[in-house]
């Protein structure tokens, strides 16, 4: 399919009804004002593991579970305005992370539930990027 801004406009030639489709995501690299210090908040606030540097050394492995892949409307006010993206991170105990984090001197704000959907919770990274914190509801 070809898209512009109103939506679908026509199919690109394929293969049918046969699509492959992405299995989720291999990464998200982003531009760092400190990369090695930004890696390491990540690792030590959140428990994402560094990128392997050896042929030894394991990447973050994340549990499996439900992605979100949406983009939202440029003037949306869910976060920073002078950000082109939020992160969103999937964890198995809100409460305790936020605790944890709050402990570590971040700032987290609680939002509101979204009933089916889950428990949230904002906050920055050391450059100002913004992640959410979801705890899914459960089925």
């Amino acid at each position: 399919m070809q898209y512009n801004d109103a939506g679908v406009i026509g199919r690109v030639p394929g293969k049918g009804g046969d699509m492959q489709r992405v299995q989720g995501f291999g990464g998200f690299f982003f531009r760092s004002k400190a990369p090695e210090v930004l890696a390491k908040w990540y690792r030590d606030m959140l428990g994402i593991d560094l990128v392997p540097t050896a042929v030894d050394q394991k990447p973050w492995i994340a549990d499996g579970g439900a992605t979100v892949f949406a983009p939202f409307a440029a003037d949306t006010d869910y976060f920073a305005a002078d950000k082109a993206f939020m992160l969103n991170f999937r964890v198995s105990d809100l409460d305790a992370m936020v605790a944890q984090l709050r402990a570590a001197g971040v700032d987290v704000e609680m939002k509101d539930d979204m009933p089916g959907i889950g428990r949230f919770a904002h906050l920055s990274d050391p450059e100002g990027t913004p992640v959410e914190l979801w705890e899914p509801e459960e089925a």
